[in-house]
């Protein structure tokens, strides 16, 4: 069966829509004190299914670079350049739109001004995110890849960039450099953006999308480079298969060794992490070119088919959506307390929905809150199948 260095794999885009499925279905719970247990992240340290995820996302960044690049000849020139930076640039700023909207405060300061309450929203946003650390990495990685272009040179790059990560926290962190409370990168980002405009989620100001994890980031990015490189070049499918199977366990067992001296930590992207992560990426890559692109069964995996076509699109929506039913669509009714009085209680339309389609169908426990995350992904590989229908792909 031969293929062409230009063929497109489906299961490339079949594998980055179950990713974009993956992502929308941990962020969008129906509650997040009752997260179904395999959708959960690890506290700090360890890999959970979910910590897999965004990985495989930018594992798959990688390896479409390497197609999207093969008419540049895999050169860093001012095209290739000019492309790299206009992307990034735009993606960067797609998800801080993002992380701004809906643009104004919907929970105001009764006690301020308008101008006030504005002023103080703006302070409040969050720079890095998702979609930044996709467009840093995708920077940074696709930079790199077509700089050194030959696959040796590109291995030596990402061990430099792994090793550069590794000795900036061990050196300037703290006596527990690995830790949440004493590593350096959530204060590099503090001292680069503020203290206001980095994620507070695990209860200190640090960011887990922030600055630092684009070195080792980017490592994920050229993995996937050079896995694209090998499918794209090889002649019969079934031996690149062979192949990603053999890199695959390699990069796993690298990433288990090395978890010995540096452990697997998502939020802080460890080089221990990065080749852990990778190996799941690889050898799922491979069963699904295997599976799709040699057996034919494309048609059972239609609907990731759809959403890998417009991935970006798919999940910026979600985000979207998600804030409107969360934060700004909200009413306000008057309870009856048990003394007697009467409390104002704000409801937002996510927790109306949650409570009165999943709670009353499954209750409020881990079942009700996965079937909500389940309906918000179909109701967005819907949108995907539509647009796939029309032949609408919308890029960056």
């Amino acid at each position: 069966m031969k293929t062409s260095i230009n063929q497109r794999y489906t299961a490339l885009d079949v594998l980055r829509g179950m990713t974009i499925a993956g992502m929308i279905l941990v962020n969008n719970p129906g509650s997040w004190g009752m997260i179904f247990p395999p959708l959960r992240h690890a506290e700090w340290s360890g890999c959970t299914p979910t910590d897999l995820v965004f990985p495989f996302f930018l594992f798959i960044v990688g390896a479409a670079l390497s197609f999207s690049f093969a008419k540049y000849n895999e050169e860093l020139n001012a095209k290739s350049l000019k492309k790299i930076i206009k992307r990034s640039l735009l993606i960067f700023l797609t998800g801080l739109a993002l992380n701004a909207f809906p643009f104004y405060p919907t929970s105001p300061d009764p006690q301020l001004s308008f101008g006030a309450n504005y002023l103080e929203y703006l302070q409040h946003i969050r720079i890095f995110g998702v979609l930044q650390r996709i467009a840093m990495c995708y920077l940074v990685g696709g930079i790199v890849a077509l700089w050194l272009q030959k696959p040796k040179k590109i291995i030596a790059g990402m061990v430099a960039l792994a090793a550069l990560h590794w000795i900036i926290l061990w050196n300037f962190g703290g006596y527990s450099p690995f830790s949440l409370e004493e590593n350096i990168s959530g204060p590099i980002d503090v001292m680069l953006v503020g203290v206001d405009h980095v994620y507070k989620g695990f209860g200190i100001a640090f960011d887990p999308e922030g600055v630092l994890g684009v070195l080792s980031g980017s490592v994920t990015v050229l993995l996937g480079f050079l896995m694209g490189g090998i499918i794209r070049k090889s002649q019969e499918k079934i031996n690149a298969v062979g192949s990603l199977y053999t890199i695959g366990l390699i990069s796993l067992g690298t990433g288990v060794v090395l978890s010995i001296f540096i452990p697997i930590i998502k939020a802080l992207w460890t080089p221990s992490y990065v080749f852990y992560a990778g190996g799941w990426s690889i050898l799922m890559l491979a069963f699904f070119i295997y599976l799709i692109d040699i057996k034919g069964k494309e048609k059972y995996f239609y609907p990731f088919k759809a959403l890998g076509l417009n991935p970006l699109f798919a999940f910026v929506m979600a985000g979207v959506f998600s804030k409107l039913l969360g934060r700004v669509i909200k009413w306000s009714t008057m309870v009856l307390q048990d003394d007697g009085t009467m409390k104002e209680v704000t409801t937002s339309a996510s927790t109306w929905l949650y409570k009165n389609c999943c709670v009353s169908l499954l209750g409020n426990n881990e079942w009700g809150s996965l079937l909500y995350a389940l309906v918000y992904v179909a109701i967005f590989t819907g949108m995907a199948i539509f647009l796939y229908k029309k032949k609408i792909v919308i890029k960056l």
